[in-house]
């Protein structure tokens, strides 16, 4: 360890990790419901097959959009960021909800 570097601390995870290990050791099975799931988890072949053709099918990453929105790079005053921000998750989407709203009602000539 590199003088004046703690040792990284590890956060429980909440995981009991003994009863895996234990579980893991017995080779149990997974539980699987056939109505419910897509696939059995015990059969590494039908999970490869599935995960393959959701790839292929989907691709990976965010799905696709019919129109991308531009990135947008704004100025805008502290107080107000901070009172969108405090409105919690998705106060980007509301911000352009208002932008929009405004130019539907002629506050801003499109």
């Amino acid at each position: 360890m590199q003088a004046g570097k703690k040792p990284t601390e590890r956060k429980p995870t909440g995981t009991d990790w003994e009863r895996v290990k234990r579980e893991a050791a017995q080779d149990a099975l997974v539980p699987f419901d056939p109505v419910n799931e897509p696939y059995d988890p015990n059969d590494s072949a039908a999970a490869t097959a599935y995960w393959n053709d959701a790839i292929i099918k989907r691709g990976r990453g965010r799905p696709a959009v019919a129109v991308k929105r531009p990135t947008l790079n704004m100025r805008v005053d502290a107080e107000v960021l901070e009172a969108f921000k405090a409105t919690g998750p998705g106060w980007q989407t509301r911000i352009n909800a208002l932008l929009r709203d405004a130019i539907k009602h002629g506050a801003v000539k499109a």
